[in-house]
């Protein structure tokens, strides 16, 4: 995945929705066991979020860069933040998001614009999916002659990219330590929990520790 591919490009490349959801939840759950500290962890995941009924998906890399994915009864609906973009809000005055990235988002997803929560004024790609569609969707954009437009090829890679080895070899990099492939791999097929994958994971975690993390992301238990 190329940082320098926009919204427009990875919306060709992300899976069905299904699919997303798995692979959000496991990498959730992966970053769980391998960071006990919640607040320095990249993925969460909310499967019922405030009450919702919406399982809400979030990446934040602690420098500024974020996104988040939606999934209601509708379909998907996800909206990132790169502070870098040569498309960020806050290169025009008043701030707001560029031309055409959230004014063809449909109805079915109106409440995800007006939600608080979700900081829509920071927005440098959306992107989303209705059950029925045949395909994810992005705004009519002229994007801006930048090798950094929106963000959205740096920011959702493991969604595009559905290996285990993706995540594993991200997290070597941001954990700085060797990371068990086969057990990566068990958690992305939302194989239960044991003692035994926890520990080939991270041995200073115990699976009783997870059980609200487990709940949270709904993990699937023995």
């Amino acid at each position: 995945m190329l940082a320098s591919e926009t919204a427009r490009v990875v919306a060709a490349k992300l899976p069905e929705i299904p699919v997303m959801r798995r692979i959000s939840q496991a990498v959730a759950m992966l970053d769980a066991v391998l960071m006990p500290e919640g607040w320095l962890r990249y993925y969460s995941f909310a499967a019922d979020w405030n009450g919702s009924g919406w399982a809400l998906a979030q990446m934040r890399n602690g420098q500024g860069d974020d996104y988040l994915v939606a999934f209601t009864p509708e379909g998907a609906f996800i909206k990132g933040f790169a502070h870098e973009s040569a498309m960020s809000p806050w290169t025009f005055h008043p701030p707001h998001p560029w031309p055409g990235v959230t004014g063809t988002v449909p109805t079915e997803f109106a409440a995800c614009l007006h939600e608080p929560a979700f900081s829509m004024e920071d927005t440098t790609f959306c992107i989303w999916r209705r059950n029925q569609d045949p395909a994810w969707h992005t705004g009519f954009i002229a994007y801006p002659e930048s090798p950094y437009a929106d963000g959205a090829g740096e920011l959702l890679h493991l969604l595009v990219d559905p290996r285990p080895a993706a995540y594993q070899a991200w997290a070597e990099d941001y954990y700085q330590h060797p990371v068990d492939l086969a057990a990566v791999a068990r958690v992305y097929e939302l194989q239960p929990l044991t003692p035994r994958l926890v520990a080939a994971l991270n041995p200073e975690r115990a699976l009783e520790e997870l059980r609200p993390d487990q709940r949270d992301i709904g993990y699937p238990s023995p």
